[in-house]
């Protein structure tokens, strides 16, 4: 492969690491910083600049513009992109109530769905056929595209935040990762020439993410924070649907932090908790607890990530339930044991 077929990931990935400690300046300079004394969930032990985001921001816009025509979609995304850091800043400066942040969310989702981007159709897990959506006149069911395209960019918003930027490294490696299972899922429809846009722009956001793992690795020296989470689940809901509505391989590939999420957001269900509000419960805490390290938590996420990526790539509608399924046994049953360990470890 010719150098000019890396340079969507390897521009990006220069800028964003390029840019990072000007980025580690400027929010210091804000005041973005994270104090651990002041949250319960922190896993840091030393205050943290903030906003991280900002250089996703950057490096993706910046590569988009250079290698892909500037039309209605492409504007929407900088413009989405945009709003998400200014709103993601402030959430780094004040912490933002996680309900007006679920509306910011549906707006800005709502961009790119104006503009096009939209599920109008699915495949169906049982006959393996084709499912149309919003093809009648009925105008509820005409919506439908609509409004599943909004949900499905303001979950994976939420599951990247909640569940895969804990620790130091792991939402940089996971979105790089998951970005890149994208462009490979594209380039099997390679022949078809509006896949070639799709591949471009996951391997701008692959090269992004790429270029912030030397700042957000172990010992990172800058957080994501919710810029960077939200900037992550936007393109990568964005880059689902683009790539022929192939949502469900996206779902395998992300498998544990989204069971993970569920099962956390259940649990504080049943305590009488918001689902919302942060706490030491998620998969990576559990193991942090069992003393395994950050890095190797970090590593274990992107491998796990990795190989469900690829396995998804090579399942139909059905095997994608079923490896779905089997996931969230996986994680229930290592629920059980934390619980088995820590009853263990406070009854000695």
């Amino acid at each position: 492969m010719k150098l000019f077929s890396w340079l969507p990931i390897i521009v990006p990935a220069l800028t964003a690491w390029a840019i990072t400690p000007w980025v580690i300046k400027i929010v210091k300079k804000l005041g973005l910083i994270d104090y651990p004394n002041n949250k319960a969930k922190a896993i840091h032990t030393t205050p943290l600049p903030r906003g991280g985001g900002l250089a996703a921001f950057v490096a993706i816009s910046v590569a988009l513009m250079i290698f892909l025509p500037v039309d209605k979609i492409t504007l929407s995304i900088i413009v989405s992109l945009a709003v998400i850091t200014i709103y993601g800043l402030a959430d780094d400066k004040k912490d933002l109530n996680p309900y007006l942040r679920f509306l910011l969310q549906i707006g800005v989702a709502t961009i790119p769905v104006l503009a096009g981007v939209r599920i109008n159709f699915t495949t169906n897990p049982i006959t393996q056929g084709v499912l149309t959506l919003g093809g009648s006149e009925n105008l509820l069911l005409r919506a439908l595209p609509f409004v599943f395209s909004v949900c499905w960019i303001v979950f994976l918003m939420n599951i990247l935040n909640m569940g895969a930027k804990g620790i130091d490294g792991q939402l940089s490696g996971v979105v790089t990762v998951s970005a890149l299972t994208i462009a490979l899922l594209s380039q099997k429809y390679s022949a078809d020439i509006t896949q070639w846009p799709v591949i471009v722009l996951s391997l701008i956001v692959a090269g992004a993410y790429l270029g912030m793992i030397p700042w957000n690795a172990y010992p990172q020296k800058i957080m994501p924070s919710f810029s960077g989470s939200n900037i992550a689940g936007f393109m990568l809901g964005v880059l689902s649907i683009l790539s022929t509505a192939k949502v469900g391989t996206l779902l395998v590939t992300l498998g544990i932090p989204i069971i993970d999420t569920f099962y956390v957001m259940t649990r504080r269900v049943l305590a009488g908790k918001s689902p919302v509000w942060g706490d030491k419960g998620h998969l990576h805490h559990r193991l942090l607890d069992l003393g395994i390290g950050k890095r190797q938590i970090a590593y274990l996420y992107w491998a796990s990530t990795a190989i469900l990526g690829m396995i998804a790539l090579n399942l139909n509608a059905t095997s994608k339930i079923y490896t779905i399924v089997g996931v969230a046994f996986f994680l229930g049953g290592l629920a059980l044991f934390f619980e088995y360990a820590k009853n263990q470890k406070s009854g000695s």
